[in-house]
């Protein structure tokens, strides 16, 4: 069980979340040899600039990623470039300083720290990375290859649910049945309206899924769940799952919530997910949709 001290917490507030984005990206090859994925774009964005911004807009104080040592470029994205910004100023290029600016505006006022995960031995691992930078306060986690078009950001979804039920929160939503093996699906059992108490978590499940309510990159945690994930053993390819911690959790007794967010799922976490969001995102835009609207009405395919 967990030593007194990490019950002692309030679950009143939520002001750090966990960026775990070590992996290899191997589903990018060959691209992700030379880019980190999370730095793909998404229209004129990287990815991983709007799971950032939903922290900021979810009020978090503090990011702290999760990173190995080829992709310290992540934290580039972040911090001013004050040589960039001198040649702009210097060539009286005010739109493109504007857009600069404008793209570091969010991340200003937030801090941005990082934890390094040398070998990626699973997203539980990188969690575990992090707790000294946590210590005793409650957290979120975002996989940094979801992104959410939602009025409410999803992180924030989950907090406000995490603060009343003073409970771990996971981020659901319903996935198609043929789509189910390539997820975390959890058995639950309905509460109240898009809120389950969750029975059983199974990681990718084989044969018949007892859902279909999917876990996305969205988790709201007290820092009990660093207790559980010390004690998950690793699985046969030695990597720590949050899954099988939060299993462990569930085996304890403990009560954990799963909560089926509003809004739209961006997935980012193979190519053709991150091929057709970025065509579905790019031909909304207010900018570069009617110009690729037309380019593809004029498309002889």
């Amino acid at each position: 069980m967990p030593n007194n001290k990490n019950n002692n917490y309030s679950f009143n507030k939520v002001e750090k979340v966990i960026i775990p984005a070590a992996g290899l990206g191997t589903r990018f090859l060959p691209l992700s040899k030379v880019i980190p994925k999370e730095l793909f774009p998404l229209v004129n964005k990287p990815v991983i600039s709007y799971v950032a911004k939903e922290a900021v807009d979810s009020n978090i104080e503090e990011i702290i990623f999760v990173l190995n040592e080829k992709k310290k470029a992540i934290l580039d994205y972040f911090i001013k470039n004050a040589e960039l910004e001198n040649i702009l100023k210097k060539n009286g290029n005010k739109e493109l300083l504007n857009l600069l600016e404008e793209s570091q505006e969010p991340f200003l006022k937030i801090k941005i720290n990082s934890v390094q995960q040398d070998i990626p031995l699973g997203d539980g691992d990188a969690v575990l990375k992090a707790e000294k930078k946590i210590e005793d306060e409650n957290f979120g986690v975002m996989f940094s290859d979801d992104v959410f078009k939602s009025k409410i950001p999803v992180l924030s979804q989950l907090i406000n649910i995490f603060k009343t039920s003073q409970r771990p929160v996971i981020g659901l939503k319903k996935v198609e049945k043929e789509k189910l093996q390539h997820y975390g699906v959890v058995e639950a059992e309905p509460i109240a309206k898009k809120i389950y108490k969750i029975k059983k978590v199974i990681e990718k499940p084989k044969e018949k899924a007892p859902s279909d309510l999917a876990i996305v990159g969205r988790y709201v945690f007290s820092p009990e769940i660093f207790y559980y994930l010390k004690n998950t053993k690793p699985n046969e390819k030695g990597e720590i799952k949050i899954a099988d911690a939060l299993s462990l959790m569930i085996q304890d007794g403990k009560i954990i919530y799963g909560y089926e967010f509003e809004g739209e799922w961006i997935e980012c976490g193979k190519i053709s997910d991150w091929l057709i969001s970025n065509l579905y995102l790019s031909l909304m835009d207010e900018k570069f949709g009617p110009m690729l609207k037309d380019f593809i009405k004029k498309l002889k395919i």
